[in-house]
């Protein structure tokens, strides 16, 4: 037979998936049958939740690493959790250093734009606190498939090809490891071909056995050190060893009786909760119509111009998270929101590349949790010999030195990556996410309001067509939003883009428990997207 896995003529419904005594939704199949393989050995939703995330490292690298940050949201026995896993900027970066290295902006690629990986870490820092099986145990599944081989699915085989083309154009020796690490003679995986990773698993192991010491404190930081000392980076063991993820209390707004979570900042969570504490003042009645869609659009600008001004590293910001949440700011930014498109501009309150994963278990315990190297492979940089792949989040800073995300040394940046969980009455109703860099915050609006406003299941609210704000008056939308809607947006003021590329519009998974107390699942469409359940 010759056929193309990568092309489907006609379109596939997938229906809710239910369970009991445990789920795991992601994006690959064989990292979402990971985590159920340690929930059936005795592991609880957190244990499940690494082994998936760590698994991902190795059979989606195209999304996430060995050198991705990370933020979990976990309920566990009766407490909502929040975990901030992103690194700071290296001791040793300024602004002043990269101006006079001739940068007028930071770059995407290269040694200069690492920061601290958190993602390992955040494992471990999971594991102790609230994991029931070890660490080695956890991460075997993803070790064995790093050692024996995976098979490359689809979405992952066409991410893989991307990132060779983009750092086949960078100059510089210290490229050639994505190289030797991610190909083989030349070339990427084909599809569903076996790859193997065996640097991936040297390294897993060293991380399971020595609970993450290795990365911070040994071996891997002293690799991670020399590393950037060849290159002229700034990333040093003195950085690895500072490090240690933070546990933070999640931040929400309640949307119609509905409490939504997000990670406090400098993750963007908060812009989703800024828009859907304006949309809680109006009325939806239909989800394909062009009113919503221009409200919402609206919504969403308002609350990335106020993100994209204020948010930061919690230590730096200059605004009260409270103020920006508040009911009467939610009504002043509302009342700009008109019959035609605006061109947003932050308010001022005190006048008035991802992978995504969601686990639950017969426990009750339940976990949304996201990491992520940036922009596919993160950095292009690899630790020879250690399958690290670092991500470049140090892009995210600004080198205006008047903006409240300006660049300075030990310092988080606005972080794109955002678990969400939902409750109700206090009591859990379960985990979300849309991962894709600022498409995150517009996928959670739209995905609650699919749930809380037009009563979708699961899996029908994360198929819904999505739109997603570019910048200024521009809005692209998929191919399915019909047709009268986009030209009604239009006569708004929209500029409107219809955009088939379906990767642009993020990636989500969502558990939920129902009232009888057993689990319901959805996955992405738009990915190789999968829920193992028992």
């Amino acid at each position: 037979m010759n056929y193309n896995p990568s092309e489907y003529k006609y379109p596939s419904r997938r229906s809710v998936v239910y369970g009991h005594r445990g789920m795991v939704a992601t994006s690959q199949p064989l990292a979402a049958h990971a985590g159920l393989e340690i929930l059936k050995k005795g592991g609880n939703a957190v244990d499940a939740a690494i082994a998936t995330a760590a698994c991902l490292t190795v059979v989606e690298p195209t999304s996430n690493g060995l050198g991705s940050d990370a933020f979990a949201i976990v309920w566990f026995k009766d407490k909502l959790h929040g975990l901030n896993a992103s690194g700071y900027s290296p001791y040793n970066i300024s602004i002043e250093k990269l101006k006079k290295r001739g940068f007028n902006e930071i770059p995407k690629y290269g040694v200069v734009p690492v920061m601290v990986p958190g993602a390992p870490a955040a494992w471990v820092e999971l594991s102790e606190k609230f994991g029931k099986l070890p660490l080695e145990e956890v991460l075997k599944p993803a070790i064995e498939y790093a050692r024996n081989g995976f098979t490359v699915s689809v979405t992952v085989k066409r991410d893989w090809e991307i990132a060779k083309s983009i750092y086949q154009n960078e100059k510089g020796e210290e490229f050639k490891h994505w190289f030797d690490t991610f190909t083989k003679d030349g070339r990427t995986p084909n599809y569903g071909e076996l790859w193997k990773l065996p640097y991936h698993a040297e390294t897993l192991e060293s991380i399971a056995k020595t609970k993450g010491k290795s990365y911070y404190q040994g071996d891997l930081a002293d690799k991670i050190d020399s590393f950037f000392k060849k290159y002229n980076g700034f990333l040093s063991k003195e950085d690895l060893m500072d490090y240690k993820p933070s546990w933070v209390e999640p931040i929400s707004v309640n949307y119609k009786g509905y409490d939504v979570f997000e990670i406090p900042p400098n993750g963007q969570g908060l812009v989703a909760l800024m828009a859907l504490n304006i949309l809680k003042g109006f009325d939806f009645t239909h989800r394909d119509s062009s009113d919503t869609y221009h409200k919402q659009i609206e919504a969403m600008k308002l609350s990335f111009a106020d993100g994209q001004k204020y948010i930061t590293d919690i230590n730096h910001m200059k605004i009260d998270i409270n103020k920006l949440l508040s009911d009467d700011y939610g009504r002043e930014r509302r009342s700009l929101i008109t019959e035609t498109a605006l061109t947003p501009e932050a308010g001022d309150p005190d006048s008035g590349g991802t992978v995504y994963l969601c686990t639950a278990d017969g426990e009750g315990n339940m976990v949304s949790y996201i990491q992520s190297n940036y922009m596919g492979f993160g950095s292009g940089i690899v630790i020879p010999e250690t399958g690290i792949a670092l991500h470049n989040r140090l892009h995210n800073f600004t080198l205006d030195e008047e903006h409240h995300n300006c660049l300075a040394p030990h310092k988080k940046t606005y972080h794109t990556i955002i678990p969400g969980f939902l409750m109700k009455d206090n009591k859990p109703v379960g985990p979300f996410g849309v991962m894709g860099a600022f498409m995150q915050p517009q996928g959670h609006v739209q995905v609650v309001t699919n749930l809380i406003d037009f009563h979708m299941n699961p899996q029908e609210a994360i198929d819904s067509p999505r739109w997603q704000w570019i910048k200024d008056k521009v809005v692209e939308l998929e191919p399915e939003v019909p047709n009268h809607i986009a030209k009604d947006l239009i006569e708004r003021g929209h500029t409107v883009r219809v955009q088939p590329d379906p990767t642009t519009f993020g990636r989500g998974q969502m558990i939920l428990r129902t009232k009888e107390g057993t689990l319901c699942g959805g996955t992405e469409k738009r990915a190789d997207g999968h829920i193992a359940t028992w």
